[in-house]
Formats: C-alpha cells, sequence, structure tokens
C-alpha cells in the first residue's frame, strides 16, 4: 500500500492519530520544498549535495562559520550546475538572519551537537521545519522544549538517523514484520567505531596526522572531543536505538520505560596521544572523562530489553553491534549470520546474505539504484529523500520529534545514571500517553 493511501484510509477510519503534531503548515507536492542549510562542514556538504540532486527541493541559502566549509560548498553548487546560493557567514549567530527568509520552508541543521537546540529552537520560532543531524540536546529539558515547540507551532522535527535506512536492518525490520523472529525479546546495538583519528586531526591529513583537537583540531576535532573530556555516558546512542525502535514499533503501542548505564575507566583516548605525540606533549596532560565503553540497558513497556554500547576510544573494527533475538531465531551483524528455529540447522548459525537478499526493504527495492554513490552505503540518500517528501507532502515524517526526543534523551539519562552509581532512571514519556494508540508511519511503502 502507498503511504498516502494508507494515511488517508486511515484517517476516514477515524483512526490516523500519528504521534506527531497536531498540524503541519506545509503540503504542497507539486512544489519545490526550499531548504536552507545550517553548517557545511563534512557532514553538511553530503546532506546539501543530496538535497541540491532532488528534484523536489532547492537551496537557496547556505550558512557557515568557516570559509574553507563555505568553499566547498560553493564548488558543489557548481558540479551540480545550480545557481550560487546566498551566503550567510561571519559570526555564530549568522544563521539567525537566514532564517528570516521568507523563500526558506525547512532547514537542515549539522553543525556541532551543541548548537543543534538553538537553532532547531530559533528555525521553529522563524516557522521553518527541522532536520537535524544527531543529537538534538543537551539535557533532558532542552528534549522537551523542542517536542513542546514542535507541538505548538505544527511544524516538523526530524532527525536525520540516517542508519535507520541501512540496507540489512531494513531488510531485517522486514523479517521482524513479518513474524519471522516470532515475539521479540532482546535486541543490541551500538557506536562502536574507532574515532581516535577523529577526535585528534590537525588537519594535515584527511583524517589523523596528529593529536590535536579543540582549536587547533580540524573538522570533528575542533568540538567533538571536548565533549570526551566534559561528559561521560553514552553520547551517540542513536545510530543503534533508531532502527531498533522501529522495529519494537516505540511510539506505536509501545514506549521505553527505564534504563540503567554503567561506563569502564578511560584509558584509549590518553594511551593514543602518549602513542602519536608522546609523552611531553601539551596534550598527554588532558584528563578524559567519558568511559571508553559505555554500556547502557532500556526496558521497553512490553517487556523487551535493549543493550546499547558506545566504544569509540579503543582500537576495534567498525560494527553496530546489531542483535535481533525472539522466540523463533536471531540475527547478529556481527557475525553477518542468522538462525531461524525449524528451518537452520539446530545449534548452527548460517550466513544471513540470502535472508537479506530474500527479504530486501521495497524502499531499496525501488531506490537501490538512486542511492548508489550516496554517503554511508547509501543510507543517505533514503534520510535526505524521507524529509523532504514527507515535509513536501504535508505527512508525518518517518522519524517523528517524539522518535527524535526518545532516542537522543538517552544520553543526558545515561550520563545521570553513571554518575549515580548506575541506578536506574525512569524515561521521560514525551507522547504524555498518546503512544498507546500512536501509528506506525516508518517505510510502510516503496515511496519513502
Amino acid at each position: 500500500m502507498k503511504r498516502s493511501t494508507f494515511l488517508r484510509m486511515t484517517a476516514l477510519a477515524g483512526s490516523a492519530f500519528s504521534v506527531m503534531p497536531a498540524k503541519t503548515v506545509f503540503g504542497n507536492p507539486s512544489s519545490r520544498l526550499r531548504l536552507g542549510v545550517i553548517g557545511t562542514g563534512l557532514r553538511g556538504q553530503e546532506l546539501l549535495r543530496l538535497s541540491l540532486q532532488h528534484t523536489g527541493a532547492e537551496v537557496p541559502a547556505i550558512c557557515d562559520i568557516q570559509e574553507v566549509m563555505i568553499e566547498d560548498a560553493l564548488r558543489i553548487y557548481d558540479k551540480a550546475g545550480k545557481s550560487k546560493p546566498v551566503v550567510y557567514s561571519g559570526s555564530p549567530l549568522a544563521y539567525k538572519e537566514m532564517l528570516q527568509r521568507e523563500d526558506i520552508d525547512a532547514v537542515i541543521i549539522a553543525t556541532p551537537w551543541e548548537w543543534h537546540y538553538p537553532m532547531a529552537m530559533d528555525a521553529m520560532d522563524a516557522g521553518k521545519h527541522v532536520g537535524c543531524e544527531v543529537m538534538m540536546g543537551s539535557t533532558v529539558e532542552e528534549h522537551w522544549n523542542i517536542v513542546k515547540k514542535a507541538e505548538s507551532s505544527g511544524l516538523q522535527y526530524m532527525m536525520l538517523e540516517n542508519v535507520c535506512y541501512r540496507r540489512d536492518a531494513m531488510a531485517v525490520l522486514n523479517m521482524v514484520r513479518q513474524g519471522i523472529f516470532g515475539e521479540l525479546i532482546h535486541l543490541q546495538g551500538g557506536y562502536q567505531h574507532d574515532l581516535r583519528e577523529v577526535k585528534f586531526n590537525d588537519g594535515k591529513q584527511p583524517y589523523g596526522g596528529g593529536v590535536e583537537f579543540g582549536e587547533k583540531g580540524f573538522s570533528e576535532a575542533n568540538w567533538r572531543t571536548q565533549h570526551s573530556i566534559d561528559r561521560n555516558g553514552d553520547l551517540y546512542p542513536t545510530h543503534g536505538i533508531g532502527p531498533l525502535s522501529k522495529m519494537l514499533d516505540i511510539h506505536a503501542g509501545n514506549r521505553f520505560v527505564s534504563l540503567v548505564s554503567m561506563a569502564s575507566k578511560a584509558r584509549g583516548l590518553h594511551d593514543y596521544i602518549v602513542k602519536k605525540g608522546g609523552t611531553d606533549h601539551p596534550n598527554a596532560g588532558v584528563r578524559f572523562k567519558l568511559g571508553d565503553v559505555v554500556t547502557t540497558m532500556i526496558e521497553t513497556e512490553k517487556g523487551e530489553t535493549i543493550l546499547l554500547q558506545h566504544d569509540t576510544s579503543l582500537p576495534r573494527p567498525y560494527s553496530l553491534g546489531f542483535r535481533v533475538q525472539g522466540t523463533k531465531g536471531l540475527w547478529m551483524d556481527i557475525n553477518k549470520s542468522i538462525h531461524i528455529e525449524d528451518i537452520s540447522q539446530p545449534h548452527r548459525w548460517e550466513e544471513a546474505k540470502e535472508w537479506i537478499e530474500k527479504f530486501d526493504h521495497p524502499l531499496w527495492q525501488r531506490h537501490g539504484n538512486d542511492a548508489s554513490g550516496a554517503g554511508h552505503g547509501g543510507m543517505d540518500f533514503f534520510v535526505v529523500n524521507a524529509f523532504i517528501e514527507s515535509v513536501r507532502r504535508g505527512e508525518p515524517t518517518p522519524v517523528s520529534v517524539y522518535d527524535s526526543a526518545a532516542w537522543s534523551v538517552i544520553t543526558p539519562l545515561s550520563e545521570w545514571s553513571v554518575a549515580n552509581n548506575s541506578n536506574s532512571i525512569l524515561f521521560p514519556d514525551f507522547t504524555e500517553g498518546k503512544w498507546k494508540t500512536g501509528k506506525q508511519f516508518f517505510a510502510l511503502s516503496d515511496d519513502y
């Protein structure tokens, strides 16, 4: 069923409640969505490139404070054969001037984490829909403020969590919805990615080449490393929890209930500095608060458990550590294997490749060629397309403001738990009870 058909049918049935703001202020599928991009660094440039390629969007204005990043962004316009945008720069608050433009319907925010909250609030105050990179905010209060602002304004806020569209994860979502795993019991995911060469980067090489950060650092090293000094918790939970949340129908009859976190000691970043720069390097004396491995457990209303791990400071291959386990079997991405009772040989893994291909999600079947060449194995194409199309048509974004808040708030909740002897903390219900009758709108068709 097409997404638009599904929405019309449920509306006629009187049950089209979606966990989203009560109204929308845009909805013309024949017009182009006019975007402003705030932040044209390495991440913002990919989102800009995909937005310029989309036939239903245009980007008349961009904003950044670094001249080198603006120049790179302008080259993307040249390569795409598009007219140059109006550029806003010169001040960290230059984006506010851009928000006053009447020819912008929505903004994409791809700036350092600490700027996401004020920029999103200012954008909605200016009447703009928001597609924001992770994270939403730094405190529980900031997450509540964005939810309330979206509700009162009727504007859409969508976290641009691209891993929700990872091809194997979407195939597994398809399998979950068809009951292949039976009733879900336990799920795992996380962000397990050696980022030492991202957190310390002097700009002399694309990545790596030094142990500098802050004012001397390049790209993410300029701001991200400071969070590892100041904070101890799961600083980046959404890559893991996003796809798992959709498999568990969070906010569509289910919700997160409680959370507990603990953190290991911190050694990895210090050892990296000493290895690369020596014991006499000034940064060798920096004390990092972030534990090398942060483990978080979440319980849901329906009794499933979720394990998340944040592991970015130690040598390791990349893995998000997905595990989806139910009463009939399980899938794990770490060994790319699956076991389904009465189909797989008893007590033996089998390669998941044929299962993933068989249950390839219709979105990938239809748009796989379109996504070719997009960042992160094509995932970026889908998340940008979903934001543009849903806002342009006046339909619910597949990742709602409530989803965005619930995924992102794991960070401050985990910080509290770690700081309080790994005590359990209750999850805020950003829907205020509406999750009980909420409808699922993520990847229901081959459209977006």
